[in-house]
């Protein structure tokens, strides 16, 4: 049985606890108390306007492609994606398996992240651009804000040195690069549970240690 004195201490902290609880629900609704009408409806207002330009990013960057993973056919076409877009994620890739592993995940962050534009290009089809961006190893995504390459993921030293890294592992990278955002009124997607995310596109069936090349 508990000593009577640490029993009473334990009590009053309690009390003491639930108090500072109960003032502080008791503040919040002076608070509101004290909004009057016209102070309601600014805060609608003001929130109305928050929706009204949230969806006209939306639609912009669905205009523009955000929201799929797509490949940029020639070279010349980069210049016109990067400069449209205020975050693009670039995978420089070629025909094997690593580069098949990136396009996965890419696939899934680019419905995840709408506020940012993923796309592909062949590097071997490439050569100005590969050579012009120092392009060395395949799978590398050029990470880009405001037209400018402003940071490399290349291959997988970074996201764990194997082909089996998690979606989540590229995203947190992406997030770190403020390419992609996590919250605010960026992420259209905050409601998603990050377990959605944390999946391995690493196949079954075996494949070709040469395609690691």
């Amino acid at each position: 049985m508990a000593n009577p004195n640490v029993q009473e201490i334990i009590e009053k902290q309690v009390l003491t606890v639930a108090k500072a609880v109960e003032d502080k629900i008791d503040e919040e609704i002076a608070a509101l108390d004290r909004l009057d009408l016209d102070d309601i409806e600014a805060l609608r207002e003001r929130r109305l306007q928050q929706m009204k330009k949230m969806a006209e990013k939306r639609s912009r960057w669905i205009s523009l492609g955000h929201g799929e993973y797509t490949e940029i056919p020639s070279e010349k076409d980069f210049f016109s994606v990067v400069k449209a877009s205020d975050r693009v994620v670039c995978h420089f890739y070629r025909d094997n398996w690593p580069c098949k592993v990136m396009d996965k995940h890419m696939g899934i962050l680019a419905k995840q992240h709408i506020e940012t534009r993923f796309v592909k290009i062949n590097a071997e089809k490439s050569p100005f651009l590969a050579e012009k961006l120092k392009i060395l190893v395949l799978p590398t995504l050029a990470l880009i804000k405001n037209a400018k390459v402003d940071d490399y993921v290349v291959g997988f030293d970074e996201l764990g040195g194997t082909d089996e890294f998690n979606t989540e592992d590229l995203e947190e990278r992406l997030a770190k690069a403020q390419v992609i955002f996590f919250e605010g009124e960026s992420s259209l997607n905050s409601s998603k549970s990050s377990a959605q995310t944390r999946r391995s596109v690493r196949q079954s069936e075996s494949h070709d240690s040469s395609d690691s090349d």
